[in-house]
């Protein structure tokens, strides 16, 4: 990296800013792997200082962590198809149009409205998902819809929950043995009205172990390890396209985040990001909880992205 210093900085701007409490980050170039651990784990009901080790709610990271990472070893083993229905992996779903790629790159036309979603039980939910509307609108739209199906499609395929599916096929093959789906007994807290350890997104607290779109909790030992199983598969290179019809670029699962294509980004409601060159060989991963004490989304997704630019300045090859 070019300038630490100019992103240490930034990150202590956005701590005083209490645009999160703290973060634990790392940058990480083939096998060199700087960690930074910066603030509180907590503001109330009383400060703690955050220290290294600890357990984070991934919120949408899960997307790529588990569910993305899964059904794209899939398809580039040659068992899933791209441009099938994804109805011929999960028959349940009633809209036949919706192909797998649509719903790994959000062009699926989902409409993700579910009526009182939050007082339903876990197979209400999954059966009004399973009959989600499905508009002619095809390009990008991102909805955790899209990755509750792919979950759901993985299920059927492998006859197992997702939190079997994502042990077997991603987490014991790169030893990451702190990944799980929550409630988790000891972590980084969340928004403070919430109990420790249990996941934030009110779907993947219904859904539970069959939540595809959020609700693992990891650490920055296990989430290292996943980046450097992206590095050691050529595979993962192929990821380096645009796999999306429409105006918005987007690879299988991960988001596209610069102009020459060069790096998969994505990111969680909670605080959370990955970054991520498998061609290089380089990547960060951004830990923190800033909605502990406030919500304040629109400000967050500014700060992360003035962030998330200046990353790939000092990372990206002159």
């Amino acid at each position: 990296m070019r300038n630490q210093q100019q992103v240490l900085q930034m990150v202590q701007d956005y701590i005083v800013k209490e645009i999160f409490p703290g973060a634990n980050f790392a940058i990480i170039e083939n096998e060199k792997v700087t960690e930074f651990v910066m603030g509180n784990a907590a503001i109330l009901p009383k400060k703690v200082v955050l220290s290294a080790g600890e357990c984070w709610d991934l919120a949408s990271v899960t997307k790529v962590v588990g569910t993305g990472t899964a059904v794209i070893n899939l398809i580039f083993d040659g068992v899933f198809e791209l441009d099938v229905p994804a109805q011929k992996y999960y028959p349940a779903f009633a809209d036949s149009s919706v192909s797998v790629r649509q719903l790994l790159t959000h062009t699926s036309g989902i409409n993700p409205f579910i009526p009182q979603r939050d007082q339903l039980s876990a197979n209400e939910l999954k059966q009004a998902i399973n009959h989600i509307q499905v508009t002619d609108d095809k390009n990008f739209h991102y909805t955790d819809i899209n990755f509750i199906l792919l979950g759901f499609m993985l299920e059927e395929y492998y006859g197992k929950k997702l939190d079997e599916i994502f042990l077997t096929q991603v987490f014991k093959k790169w030893e990451m043995n702190e990944t799980t789906f929550g409630p988790v007994s000891h972590a980084v807290p969340t928004s403070y009205d919430l109990p420790v350890g249990i996941v934030h997104d009110p779907k993947a607290r219904v859904l539970g172990v069959e939540c595809g779109s959020a609700g693992l909790f990891s650490t920055m030992a296990d989430l290292t390890a996943f980046v450097k199983g992206y590095f050691a598969e050529e595979k993962y290179i192929k990821l380096l396209n645009n796999y999306a019809s429409g105006v918005k670029k987007r690879s299988l699962a991960w988001d596209l985040p610069a102009k020459s294509n060069d790096w998969l980004l994505h990111t969680g409601y909670t605080g959370t990001f990955i970054l991520i060159n498998p061609r290089a060989k380089k990547a960060v991963i951004f830990l923190s909880n800033r909605v502990h004490l406030k919500d304040e989304r629109e400000k967050w997704i500014k700060a992360r992205d003035l962030l998330i630019n200046l990353l790939l300045e000092n990372l990206s090859d002159e």
